[in-house]
């Protein structure tokens, strides 16, 4: 009977379950002395959000004190967390940029891109769409922001281009004949609709998130012309269907009207540049549902750069061909009711300097707060995952950035990101990086 306390004791022990409590992590609360409401296309006045791990858990107005929380003072104006839908973070055009891709290997494009991430994210955009990179890079990189191994925007990317012989997806173009070989649609070049399933497929073993085609010629390609459509009908609704099957949606470069007319009735989801849009494909964009990335900044800058030299004499004449045409296109598919989502085709400029975009949009004759909108609402719904991110709403991720001043009265404030959330995480406070944000 001695030993009856010490069986009572471990009759106890397992029949009372134990649990390790853990600590309660403390909500983040930010004082924002304004806000956007994206939804409501209104500027708010003081406004606090109420953040619980990687979510906003209530957004109240004025300044609300929560016992415990880490509170934060923000100053200047909130808006939801910046989205660029057309990135390229995988590298960054120079004047060395046709003689790099003899001297580069993949490894070095993939560690660029994580100072172009941080960059990125930096300037205020947590999300990005990036479309389209040469050896998948841009897929590893995903991976390596989502394991917290390096700082960067939530990225969804196409991995490799997809494209024709000879078109502006084939990294081939410009070399001699005997370097040309003949890419495949493993390598992203279709040239039928049978070798279009087989390159959507190939996106979707390699675990790309979305489709990027490109049925018209480009600029920055060696080939003779930006506009010139470079894919069949058939082919189009073959990559549409084989995409949608996977649940991809599907970005297509389109510069040319007649490449724009073809896309938008093959079924994508983007069209992006649009650059010659005419009002046929304004009307069927509209009838369709497609959207619109119009790119300014693209434009503007290699026109910029077609002038000091950069490109082979090809490649300046197309930039200076389409340079002066996007921001007059961009306003009037504005006009025409067209959906128009934020996108920059970062890369084609330096990274970091995507906020550019807004201030050629209000030039192009859009309201400051549907450009921000474009950037935030309107790009979650392009991607298919407003119900998470784009704006400043209870149950979405805690995705916020801030600038000081009223970007409405100024919209060049857009580039002067002084605070940085991304899911509940600062990257950037009174201006200043985070560091090792990423670890937390």
């Amino acid at each position: 009977m001695r030993f009856a306390p010490l069986a009572a004791a471990i009759a106890a022990f397992f029949a009372v379950p134990v649990f390790a409590q853990s600590p309660a992590v403390p909500e983040t609360v930010l004082h924002c002395d304004h806000m956007i409401d994206v939804v409501h296309g209104k500027l708010l006045g003081a406004s606090t959000i109420v953040i619980e791990g990687d979510r906003i858990k209530e957004v109240l107005d004025g300044t609300q004190q929560r016992a415990g929380a880490n509170t934060i003072a923000v100053a200047g104006t909130c808006v939801p967390g910046l989205i660029d839908s057309h990135t390229h973070l995988t590298g960054e055009f120079s004047k060395s940029s046709y003689s790099d891709q003899f001297r580069l290997n993949p490894a070095d494009y993939a560690i660029q891109s994580t100072v172009y991430a941080r960059r990125t994210l930096l300037a205020g955009f947590t999300t990005v769409r990036n479309l389209g990179d040469g050896n998948n890079e841009s897929i590893a990189l995903r991976n390596a922001v989502n394991k917290g191994l390096v700082p960067g925007p939530r990225i969804f990317s196409a991995g490799q281009f997809i494209g024709t012989t000879g078109g502006h997806a084939d990294g081939t173009d410009g070399y001699r004949w005997d370097l040309q070989g003949d890419p495949t649609p493993k390598d992203g070049i279709i040239n039928s609709p049978e070798d279009a399933w087989k390159a959507v497929r190939q996106h979707y073993k390699d675990g790309a998130d979305l489709i990027k085609i490109m049925p018209s010629g480009g600029v920055l390609d060696e080939s003779s012309s930006a506009d010139n459509p470079q894919m069949t009908l058939p082919e189009i609704q073959a990559i549409v269907a084989a995409a949608h099957d996977y649940g991809f949606t599907v970005a297509a470069h389109a510069h040319g009207a007649e490449a724009i007319r073809r896309a938008v009735i093959g079924g994508v989801d983007s069209i992006e540049h649009g650059t010659f849009m005419n009002d046929e494909d304004m009307k069927l964009m509209k009838e369709h549902g497609t959207w619109y990335v119009p790119t300014i900044i693209a434009g503007q800058f290699v026109m910029g750069k077609a002038k000091e030299g950069w490109y082979p004499p090809q490649v300046a004449r197309k930039a200076m061909q389409v340079g002066p045409i996007i921001m007059g296109t961009a306003g009037k598919a504005y006009k025409a009711g067209v959906k128009i989502a934020f996108g920059t085709d970062a890369g084609v400029y330096p990274h970091g300097e995507n906020a550019k975009e807004f201030e050629y949009m209000v030039q192009a004759g859009m309201p400051p707060m549907f450009t921000i909108q474009a950037a935030t609402l309107h790009a979650a719904q392009l991607l298919k995952h407003d119900k998470d991110f784009g704006s400043i709403e209870t149950g979405k991720f805690a995705d916020v950035v801030a600038v000081p001043g009223n970007p409405l009265d100024d919209i060049k404030l857009m580039q002067k990101v002084n605070f940085v959330m991304k899911a509940g995480v600062v990257y950037k406070e009174s201006g200043q990086p985070v560091e090792a944000a990423h670890d937390k």
